[in-house]
């Protein structure tokens, strides 16, 4: 099953770490036919963290008022009738350690976050997620042959 993928063009930049809309030499935004713009979109995007989620400042319902902005997201994925979710789970690790269980939910957010990639195309995401050092943990996903590869400090 072939995808055709068209969205506004979106540029990684490794040194900022921040990724932005392209314009052509017309000034006109500039249209991506791979699947690089959503791949960026869900990697850089917070996911609402699910009730039982540890959040990273320690913090938990228990001992703070209720707050909406605590466990981040998209306010718009509360308005998606198919319950479709923007984002990965991935700012949880702010408070992490280098361990196994890490690398883990690492991995496991990033399948949560890609799911929609077998939805689009019938076939999964490749995720690949490894500790270059102890304070390096490094992923990278592959979608149709186009591959992004990130590193996190831990």
């Amino acid at each position: 099953m072939a995808t055709d993928w068209l969205d506004v063009a979106l540029v990684y930049d490794p040194v900022t770490r921040r990724a932005d809309a392209q314009l052509g030499d017309d000034g006109d935004l500039l249209l991506d036919e791979t699947p690089i713009t959503p791949m960026l979109i869900t990697i850089g995007s917070d996911r609402r963290a699910r009730p039982d989620d540890e959040l990273p400042s320690g913090r938990s319902e228990l001992n703070v008022p209720a707050s909406f902005v605590e466990r981040r997201g998209w306010a718009g994925d509360a308005l998606d009738v198919r319950g479709d979710l923007i984002g990965c789970r991935l700012w949880l690790l702010e408070r992490a350690k280098h361990t196994e269980l890490t690398r883990l939910m690492t991995a496991e957010w990033l399948g949560e976050g890609f799911a929609w990639v077998e939805q689009e195309s019938g076939r999964a995401a490749t995720i690949e997620v490894e500790w270059k050092t102890s304070q390096i943990l490094a992923y990278r996903v592959v979608v149709d042959s186009q591959a992004i590869a990130l590193t996190r400090r831990i």
